[in-house]
């Protein structure tokens, strides 16, 4: 599989954390996502693919945009992919959507729902027709810079937002609205807008997926060592918040990345997505 991504320019990099293009055979007909601080922009230049968010299953032909996740989804691919798309920050999409965050976070709509059908159609023949991936990221990158506004409230979100990535989630509420020189209820409200979550829900991700980043599943683990670094209060508080993540226990979750280290050693897409089947 070919993944080829790199960081846009200014004033995008303080929006999107990579611009990729992806191509090839997925690893498993289906991969689960588990939540992570981050929104997603995917423009479909092949197959249709389906991605179950809950209880809710849809087809997506043309992509489709993201915020910020409370739950894992179920990515089902086609036998052969091909996309464009950006991994943005949690506030990151804001810019371009004409609906508030909240409206998308676990209900991911088609690009063309955002952007309209034949501004979708226009952007995805161009792409299809660039000579090849890189050519590809910079026309993404153009659009995305031509589409950029102004978003009230934009700063104040990326910096309360920084102060929790910075302490890994293990900040309280309180201290992120005091800090701000803002109400909790203000604060609260500007972050559904722009990401489509709490400050409160955004710092238990963030945390989550600390602990996540911190596990070497090649490796011996201390459950307890590993939930004590991510600020846990215990080995079952961190059990609990694994399990409603996932949907698995960590020992569960450590064979399923096992697995995939086993039977696709080096591939692109692992370190997050776990195979489903």
């Amino acid at each position: 599989m070919e993944y080829v991504s790199r960081v846009p320019r200014p004033p995008l990099d303080g929006l999107i954390d990579d611009l990729y293009y992806l191509e090839g055979a997925p690893p498993y007909a289906r991969l689960t996502l588990p939540p992570a601080p981050s929104a997603l922009l995917i423009v479909n230049l092949g197959a249709p693919f389906r991605i179950r968010a809950g209880a809710e299953t849809a087809e997506y032909a043309d992509g489709c945009v993201a915020t910020m996740p409370t739950r894992a989804w179920d990515f089902g691919y086609p036998p052969w992919t091909r996309s464009v798309g950006a991994h943005a920050k949690p506030w990151g999409l804001a810019p371009f959507l004409p609906m508030p965050a909240a409206e998308l976070s676990d209900r991911p709509v088609t690009v063309e729902q955002v952007w309209g059908r034949s501004a979708t159609a226009e952007l995805r023949d161009r792409l299809a027709a660039a000579a090849g991936p890189r050519e590809m990221l910079t026309l993404l990158e153009q659009e995305l810079t031509r589409r950029l506004r102004e978003t009230p409230g934009l700063g104040l979100v990326r910096h309360t937002s920084g102060v929790i990535a910075a302490r890994n989630g293990a900040v309280p509420v309180g201290e992120l609205s005091e800090a701000a020189g803002v109400s909790g209820t203000h604060l609260a409200q500007r972050f559904k807008e722009l990401i489509g979550v709490t400050p409160k829900r955004l710092a238990r991700t963030r945390r989550f997926a600390a602990a996540m980043l911190a596990i070497d599943p090649a490796g011996p683990i201390d459950w307890g060592e590993l939930a004590g670094g991510a600020g846990y209060f215990d080995q079952a508080h961190f059990g609990h918040e694994f399990r409603a993540f996932t949907g698995l226990t960590p020992t569960r979750y450590l064979e399923v990345r096992r697995r995939f280290l086993r039977e696709h050693p080096g591939h692109a897409l692992e370190g997050w997505p776990l195979p489903a089947d």
